[in-house]
């Protein structure tokens, strides 16, 4: 005969923090879910953990027998995903803030010698201001995750009534040529 796993006591204070868990629209997804499945047990304390793991939306009788299993033994704070192994971030929120602001910002605004950012311009601003060396790479993946794009640049250099004689002055370094 299996063994049926039951939820434990639960005090006051967890019920209602698991309600508020259950029924959360800023959090995630699968905290939610298990989330959902001790609320369930506690409005239905008569079903086995499997079969209500099963009603709330997990794809196996197994799933709502371990999320039980770890809430009995850790509680509340057992419901949320335990750090993953791999490499630490680099970076944190702040540096990518830092990137961000920078970006939206113009050029010319803060001293610079020219209207547009370049992922080069923005590395040596950042390093200059800042102390910070990020890759162009890494740059790039930020502004995009963010729904920013680099535009191709225009050229006028094909109308020779329009050409700047202080072009290169005001255009900065190019790139791989001093």
């Amino acid at each position: 005969m299996p063994k049926y796993i039951r939820l434990r006591e639960v005090s006051e204070g967890e019920a209602a923090e698991v309600r508020r868990l259950a029924h959360a629209r800023q959090a995630a997804v699968e905290l939610v879910k298990r989330a959902r499945l001790i609320e369930y047990l506690l409005d239905h304390p008569e079903v086995p953990a499997s079969r209500a793991g099963m009603r709330v939306g997990f794809g196996s009788n197994a799933s709502g027998s371990e999320w039980v299993k770890r809430f009995n033994a850790e509680g509340v704070s057992g419901l949320y995903n335990r750090p993953k192994p791999g490499r630490p971030v680099t970076h944190t929120e702040e540096v990518r803030s830092q990137v961000l602001d920078l970006a939206i910002q113009k050029p010319r605004s803060l001293g610079y010698p020219f209207e547009m950012w370049t992922l080069e311009r923005l590395q040596t601003a950042l390093h200059e201001k800042q102390g910070l060396h990020l890759s162009r790479s890494t740059i790039w993946q930020w502004l995009d995750d963010e729904g920013l794009e680099w535009k191709r640049q225009q050229s006028w250099f094909h109308e020779p009534e329009q050409h700047d004689p202080q072009f290169v002055e005001k255009r900065g370094p190019s790139s791989g040529r001093m």
